[in-house]
């Protein structure tokens, strides 16, 4: 077996990733895609979850079902974190993004009225325009359009809700009487397992485990399926915690292509267009963030703190948004998770091929996985959450004389024009349900104070462009009270 390695790491697939060159060998970053795998493969549970709106009361109806978005997902995810290997020989994973799966099923279906094929239309628009950005060059231009530290709210704020949605599905938090929301009851078993995962996977995550979060459900999988197959009528969702009849199912794709346009008749043509540009902004940033982030920690970066080449692996990317769209496993985009098979010493694309061909057998086990709860992924929506909500303490490189230093680089609040629209877009998304609020009315705020203070030259043209678009978006459903053609 050794001797076969070698051929294989000396042959065709040396020449092909280099790994000598990037200063490591395929055993390595073999066992880096394995890594990789282990910790990002939470998606392959949570976002059939999210997208079925397994165990929320009210919406499960009109969800996806659950099987088809599992096997769509590992689909997705599977071929395009291989394309992304083959082709930019970078270890960088894709799935369906946190964050994105949220924008498509609570703000554009739950709350737009949206179908989920008008839904991933609009995902399939996004990422076509985000890769016509690419192509020209255009993308990496529109970084500097945005302030920092309202770049930095986004991704608070998308994780607030993102925590809030695990939190609420985990029952812990529930609509209150007399006030919108309170704590749930903490007697009933759903809600106590919940608790228990999310016990099991912070004492996992503080002690450094990898793979924290896949284990916590897993564990609290087997809990809840324990306690309903004894007690019975424990209060669970139907067909979960409960063992199945079948392990293995061949996958039901029925998804793939089940998209359509609809959205620009179904609601205002504005609305849709903001709602495309908030899957825009989402995508956007979360991407830039990733590549750069995880680039930096695998050396790839040049001098100048750039990432050489960059277009190819932001094409993959934006080509990913289309396949899921295509797909209906909603945008996929490059997981931050990729950094766990970098830690490890990964270098070269062949991390992200193994970890892409290890998604594609779970298509077959859509049985085994439906045994999933809601309340046993709430801890993974809430660690989730959180990582994205620590963006507000980021450290920084500094350097002072000779020595290099770290300080916080989190959100100016003592600036006005910045702390207030950064908290409106921080606080508006989990209070609104709708990250496309929250995004809204901090560009307005944000323009609005700089016309204020007289400072109007802050404001990047698209800034402009793009508060004047929320403006309208927001004025819309009084304009349709008053005129019939809006």
């Amino acid at each position: 077996m050794t001797e076969i390695a070698g051929r294989l790491e000396s042959g065709l697939l040396e020449r092909r990733f280099q790994f000598a060159a990037h200063g490591t060998t395929l055993a390595r970053d073999t066992m880096a895609g394995v890594t990789t795998f282990i910790v990002m493969s939470y998606i392959i549970f949570v976002n059939p979850q999210i997208l079925s709106f397994a165990g929320i009361e009210g919406l499960s109806a009109i969800g996806l079902p659950f099987n088809q978005v599992l096997a769509v997902t590992c689909l997705v995810a599977g071929v395009m974190t291989i394309v992304m290997g083959l082709y930019t020989n970078r270890a960088f994973a894709i799935a369906p993004g946190m964050g994105l799966n949220a924008v498509v099923a609570f703000t554009l279906v739950a709350g737009a009225g949206l179908t989920f094929p008008q839904a991933m239309g609009l995902v399939v628009i996004e990422g076509i325009a985000v890769t016509i950005l690419v192509l020209t060059g255009v993308r990496e231009k529109i970084m500097n359009a945005i302030p920092l530290d309202l770049k930095k709210a986004i991704a608070i704020g998308i994780g607030l809700f993102i925590a809030f949605i695990g939190l609420n599905s985990a029952g812990i938090v529930t609509t209150g009487q007399g006030t919108p929301v309170t704590l749930g009851q903490l007697t009933t078993w759903p809600v106590l397992v919940a608790v228990f995962g999310l016990v099991v996977t912070i004492v996992l995550r503080a002690r450094g485990v990898r793979g924290d979060i896949l284990i916590g459900i897993l564990l609290t999988t087997a809990l809840a399926t324990v306690i309903n197959e004894t007690v019975g009528g424990a209060g669970f969702a139907p067909g979960t915690a409960a063992i199945p009849s079948d392990v293995y199912a061949s996958p039901d794709l029925s998804l793939l292509g089940n998209f359509n346009f609809g959205a620009f008749t179904e609601v205002a043509f504005l609305a849709a267009i903001m709602f495309a540009f908030t899957l825009f902004l989402a995508d956007f940033f979360d991407t830039m963030g990733t590549l750069v982030g995880v680039g930096k920690q695998a050396g790839y970066l040049d001098k100048n703190g750039e990432l050489p080449e960059i277009k190819k692996p932001l094409l993959v990317d934006s080509l990913a948004a289309v396949a899921g769209g295509a797909a209906s496993s909603s945008s996929a985009t490059t997981y931050i998770e990729s950094a766990s098979g970098v830690g490890v010493g990964g270098r070269t694309g062949w991390v992200a091929v193994v970890t892409g061909a290890l998604f594609l057998p779970f298509m077959f086990f859509a049985p085994i996985i439906g045994m999933v709860p809601p309340e046993a992924t709430a801890a993974a929506l809430i660690i989730v959450g959180f990582l994205m909500i620590s963006t507000l303490t980021e450290l920084e490189e500094t350097a002072e004389g000779n020595t290099t230093g770290r300080k916080l680089a989190g959100i100016d609040f003592s600036d006005f024009a910045i702390g207030l629209p950064a908290a409106l877009t921080i606080l508006l998304m989990p209070l609104s349900y709708s990250i496309t609020n929250g995004i809204g009315f901090g560009f307005i705020a944000y323009t609005l104070i700089r016309i204020a203070q007289g400072q109007t030259k802050k404001v990047h043209p698209l800034m402009w462009v793009a508060s004047a678009a929320f403006a309208l978006y927001f004025i819309v459903p009084l304009l349709q009270d008053h005129f019939s053609w809006i």
